[in-house]
């Protein structure tokens, strides 16, 4: 069937699992979703609309619809491939972080995006949730002052058969330790990492890649990183401190399993002794994703950079093979 009259904007998705039928799910009024793709047709069948096209072959749509934007939310390995073929068949990307499993794979991306004049947008959704979006503003706007450093902590809680899981192959630095990473360099603005350090062990999960990657990154103006991803927490919680000369922000959880979103202001630009806390709830539905595909629509109407770039995913891959690198001389 050709584009509905009612649809501006033809989507396809290719990788209907938990992360592609997220996206679907948050698709407008003025989108159509005119392909659907997965090695498991039978995924691609469920998430389809009436008029989609399912196959198990990426190559159909990057080179055969009428897909103005494709969204990439395969396992790690196809991510690189498959957006670089869209991009040089003429379609915008939306590519599920980390982007690529290499910095190499991230240069080709940038390459046939420059190359063919179009949007990469890279799926860190976490910058869009209530908490983040607000302490990134208070930072901006000097509320905790001069900032000083950071302590992040995601963790996956533990269940049986984890390490035969997707998650074995690629380690919680690369899962959780990218959207850590990449939410530090957010917080401090984007400045480069001067110094990086890591272990990546496996302590439990037999066959696991690591279950735990503990991160120490120093960026150019001296402000530090403390973070640290694990599925050996026991029980799925997320927790990001900023801590500035004026007082600290602190959030827990992301909402479902992590817990209701909070956000804790300690205010010290008064007095030296105790904070004054205030503290907000956000218990409402994740919006991060609808606002997010909002956000990068916005990006190819008006021709704007994208915030949530390729040059950032390169940043996030590259500290992450520094702290590889770094590992393996333990």
């Amino acid at each position: 069937m050709g584009r509905s009259m009612k649809k501006t904007i033809g989507v396809a998705i290719i990788g209907c699992g938990l992360i592609g039928q997220k996206r679907a799910k948050f698709l407008q009024e003025n989108d159509e979703l005119v392909g659907c793709v997965d090695l498991d047709i039978k995924k691609a069948k469920l998430l389809a609309d009436d008029w989609s096209i399912c196959t198990n072959d990426y190559i159909d749509i990057t080179r055969g619809s009428d897909a103005d934007i494709i969204i990439v939310a395969t396992p790690n390995k196809f991510l690189a491939e498959i957006a670089i073929d869209a991009l040089c068949h003429n379609k915008h990307v939306l590519i599920e972080k980390p982007a690529g499993i290499n910095s190499n794979e991230i240069l080709k991306i940038i390459n046939a995006s420059v190359s063919n004049n179009k949007k990469v947008w890279v799926g860190y959704n976490h910058r869009w949730h209530p908490a983040p979006m607000v302490v990134r503003s208070m930072i901006k706007d000097g509320v905790i002052g001069e900032v000083m450093y950071c302590r992040g902590l995601y963790g996956h809680g533990g269940r049986k058969g984890m390490e035969t899981e997707w998650r074995a192959g690629v380690g919680e630095l690369v899962d959780q330790g990218s959207h850590l990473i990449d939410l530090a360099s957010w917080f401090f603005d984007h400045s480069e990492w001067c110094h990086v350090d890591g272990l990546t062990p496996s302590y439990f999960w037999d066959g696991y890649t690591d279950d735990n990657a503990f991160m120490t990154l120093v960026n150019k103006n001296n402000q530090t990183a403390f973070l640290h991803a694990s599925c050996t927490e026991w029980r799925n919680m997320f927790q990001f401190e900023i801590y500035g000369k004026l007082g600290k922000l602190r959030i827990d959880g992301l909402g479902g399993s992590y817990g209701i979103e909070r956000l804790t202001w300690y205010d010290m630009s008064e007095q030296n002794t105790f904070p004054i806390i205030t503290s907000w709830e956000y218990p409402q539905p994740d919006e991060s994703w609808a606002k997010e595909w909002t956000a990068f629509k916005n990006v190819i109407k008006y021709d704007l950079n994208p915030t949530s770039s390729i040059y950032d995913a390169l940043d996030v891959i590259e500290t992450i093979e520094k702290i590889k690198r770094a590992n393996d001389n333990y």
